[in-house]
């Protein structure tokens, strides 16, 4: 505490807030990284994140206070624990010894004081009246400030909102977290205390006990600056962007994001846009190859390619839905679901996917995959596969890679080695099985 007041009382004694120019009353914020000068911050500017030149609202800092009263006026904070200590040494009752030891207080105050706020009032009325008038005492002092600026204040949403939620309780006036990493690593360390008869096996396990809580919180300022220096405190706006790159592109960033705290932000994007850049020339690489196959020898060729190219495709999707609608020719009730969805499809209207029964049963609704996890990997074909198989895209997603992998090790994949592979209903697992044939992702053997 003798530490702390290293000003006076006086707040003439003491320069004035660095952010609003007001005297300083105790308690007050010392900045412990800024220096020579010290660099002293009313509570109502620290509270904003106010920033200077170098300060920054997450340097450390010490509270700067030695005498405020906590439970009754005339009763300092520094008073009040050497009467706690006196009482403890001299033990309860003994209010002469008690008052030689606080020397600040005769015998009568420190028996009256102790009685009153400790034995006869378990509630600290008292407390509740102090800090009223402490409340009103910095509310006066703060109305001859100079007012903050509400461009420089720092968002300070509710802890219950959904942006808090979305920042994970990040509070931007302070620069921290609301629940830290490793948020009790302090438990471990609340009992210890180090005393002269410890003995040299004792002392040495407080010691390993305050290195690992010193290796704990290094790891914690470890996450906090990866998140920071990555930009990952809003979620949201940080998936927002990296929707903007490729499908293919989009599953190397979820493989190399735990790559991201060997090397900086800037690195680790650059990373990923080098590797985007080689996505896009090889796709071109692999048109100019194509054209070069078929004899085009000009950009002129090249346009006519496509538009011929595009319109066999219709031609032949079109032939493809009249082998689908033959299936049902004898089904009154889903050909006249597969037509209302053609029409749709051609009106430009999203159709409603529906599943197509033969049988007398009433068919199951399409699934919703609205908010799922993994929907957003998916194209618009599997979306509609996962809806009819009524399939969550995050099992869809697990079966797609092991049958891929499967196909990949043997050369080709057999539908009864994919209903060994996938122990899931066999009719689920034969569209599974037929989609990723027809989408040219695995290949029979």
């Amino acid at each position: 505490m003798d530490r702390l007041a290293s000003f006076g009382n006086d707040p003439f004694d003491k320069p004035p807030c660095r952010g609003c120019s007001s005297y300083l009353v105790e308690p007050y914020i010392k900045c412990a990284e800024c220096g020579p000068s010290p660099f002293l911050l009313c509570l109502q500017c620290f509270t904003r994140g106010y920033e200077y030149k170098k300060h920054q609202s997450d340097h450390k800092y010490e509270i700067m206070t030695s005498d405020f009263p906590v439970l009754e006026s005339g009763w300092t904070a520094q008073e009040e624990m050497a009467l706690l200590e006196a009482v403890m040494d001299c033990g309860f009752g003994n209010w002469q010894d008690v008052a030689y030891q606080m020397r600040s207080k005769t015998k009568e105050e420190c028996e009256g004081h102790y009685m009153k706020n400790y034995i006869n009032n378990p509630l600290f009325s008292s407390t509740l009246l102090s800090l009223r008038h402490m409340d009103d005492h910095l509310s006066r002092t703060a109305d001859t400030a100079i007012p903050f600026k509400p461009t420089d204040d720092p968002p300070r949403p509710s802890f219950d909102s959904q942006l808090s939620r979305d920042m994970a309780g990040y509070m931007p006036a302070r620069a921290d977290f609301m629940e830290e990493f490793d948020n009790y690593a302090e438990w471990d360390l609340k009992d210890i205390d180090f005393v002269d008869d410890d003995s040299d096996i004792l002392h040495a396990l407080k010691v390993a006990v305050v290195d690992i809580y010193h290796s704990r919180l290094k790891e914690r300022q470890r996450r906090k600056k990866i998140i920071r220096d990555h930009g990952l405190i809003n979620l949201r706006k940080f998936l927002i962007l990296e929707r903007r790159y490729p499908k293919e592109v989009q599953d190397l960033y979820d493989v190399m994001r735990r790559f991201a705290r060997v090397v900086g932000p800037i690195e680790h994007d650059k990373f990923i846009e080098s590797h985007t850049l080689e996505f896009e020339l090889r796709r071109e690489i692999h048109r100019l190859q194509e054209y070069r196959s078929e004899g085009i020898q000009s950009f002129c060729g090249a346009k006519v390619y496509e538009r011929v190219k595009r319109t066999r495709e219709d031609e032949r999707r079109k032939r493809n839905m009249l082998c689908d609608v033959l299936q049902y020719i004898h089904d009154t009730r889903a050909c006249q679901q597969w037509l209302h969805k053609q029409a749709a499809i051609d009106a430009g209207i999203a159709p409603v996917v529906s599943t197509i029964s033969t049988s007398g049963r009433r068919s199951a609704p399409p699934l919703n995959l609205t908010g799922l996890p993994g929907t957003e990997k998916l194209n618009e074909r599997e979306k509609e596969l996962c809806q009819v198989v009524r399939l969550v895209p995050g099992a869809y997603l697990e079966y797609k890679q092991a049958l891929l992998n499967e196909c990949r090790r043997q050369g080709g994949l057999r539908l009864a080695q994919a209903r060994s592979l996938i122990k899931i209903d066999v009719n689920k697992t034969r569209k599974i099985y037929d989609f990723l044939i027809k989408e040219g992702y695995i290949n029979k053997a």
